[in-house]
């Protein structure tokens, strides 16, 4: 499932984030790389324990726990600390899966990885590229999105990003470890909880069906939860 959270960020909670981004000193992204994705890999990162990627860091955890449409789609558990990335001109990551598991350096923090995010912080027309390239069943899926929107997808995709050609693109990636492990178990309680909203919206929360139908959404929750 591939989900589109816009807005996460306001317009002048990117603007602040960028401001710090900029001022702050990048490294090789190969830092955080696993084998496969050192060979694919042509982009500078934040460091992770910087000021600056523990400060966006911060402000990104909150409005994802602020966000509804986040915890439907993810249900997360754990969600690793956002890092931060940066493509300049001729900058590309080739196709990839994510490691399974991530470990943050010099901590015992590890996460199942459920789901990849990546944040976009830089307008779409300050670069060309550079859009992340995801393999579905339906295809291959071409996200490039407005600064403040996020996209979640399953970290078993293999994906990539095309080289930027003009400019720079800026972004912030992590990872998600789901209560709910298998995919397609949280596609279809995503798809039931936002039904239910939507019928909910007209008939209001207290009638007897919308009351039945979130019993049978929080069943099968318990069902396949993993706490």
């Amino acid at each position: 499932m591939l989900t589109v959270i816009p807005d996460l960020l306001a317009p002048a909670q990117v603007a602040d984030l960028r401001a710090a981004l900029d001022a702050a000193d990048w490294i090789d992204g190969n830092a955080t790389s696993g084998a496969q994705s050192a060979l694919a890999k042509r982009n500078t990162q934040l460091p992770e324990d910087s000021a600056a990627a523990r400060a966006g860091g911060g402000m990104m955890l909150d409005a994802l726990a602020a966000s509804p449409l986040f915890v439907a789609a993810a249900l997360p558990l754990k969600v690793f600390p956002p890092l931060f990335n940066r493509y300049a001109e001729g900058d590309a990551f080739g196709a990839h899966v994510d490691s399974a598991i991530r470990i943050r350096r010099g901590s015992d923090f590890r996460i199942r990885s459920d789901l990849s995010a990546t944040l976009f912080l830089s307008d779409p027309e300050s670069y060309d590229g550079g859009e992340l390239t995801i393999s579905t069943q339906f295809g291959e899926q071409r996200v490039k999105l407005p600064a403040g929107q996020l996209v979640l997808y399953p970290a078993s995709s293999v994906h990539h990003v095309t080289p930027v050609t003009r400019g720079t693109r800026v972004a912030s990636f992590f990872w998600i470890q789901s209560m709910v492990r298998d995919d397609g178990a949280r596609a279809l309680l995503f798809e039931q909880d936002t039904a239910i909203q939507s019928i909910a919206a007209r008939l209001g929360s207290d009638d007897p069906e919308i009351v039945r139908l979130t019993g049978v959404y929080h069943n099968l929750l318990r069902r396949w939860a993993e706490v």
